[in-house]
Parts: structure tokens; sequence; C-alpha cells
């Protein structure tokens, strides 16, 4: 998954909208889940297999 805060503007909290956007992927995951709880390996999934910022990306950050 990519951040959609790379387009964003409006003075917004970009980490706030973040945070928002990851508790949804991790809400998502818990849904698809079998099990009572998310195991810990399927959460670092969902938390880290979000795609890096390319350069155009990280310099509309700066």
């Amino acid at each position: 998954m990519v951040s959609s805060t790379g387009g964003r503007s409006g003075g917004h909290d970009d980490a706030a909208l973040d945070e928002i956007e990851l508790a949804g992927e991790l809400m998502i995951a818990a849904t698809a889940s079998s099990g009572d709880r998310l195991p810990t390996e399927r959460i670092d999934e969902v938390l880290l297999d979000r795609a890096e910022p390319g350069p155009a990306e990280a310099e509309a950050e700066d």
C-alpha cells in the first residue's frame, strides 16, 4: 500500500492522517483474519508492506 498523503494540501496533519490510514489497514486485516487475534506476523506485514515514497514524492514533502 502507498500512503496517499503525498498529494494532500490544505493544512491537514499528514502524520495523523497516515496513522488513521494504518489503523484502517489493520482493521481490514483483522476482519479478514480467521482467529480471535491478529497474529504479530500479520501485523508486521500490514505495517511494513507500505511502499517507500519515490524521489518526486520525497522532494514534495520537503
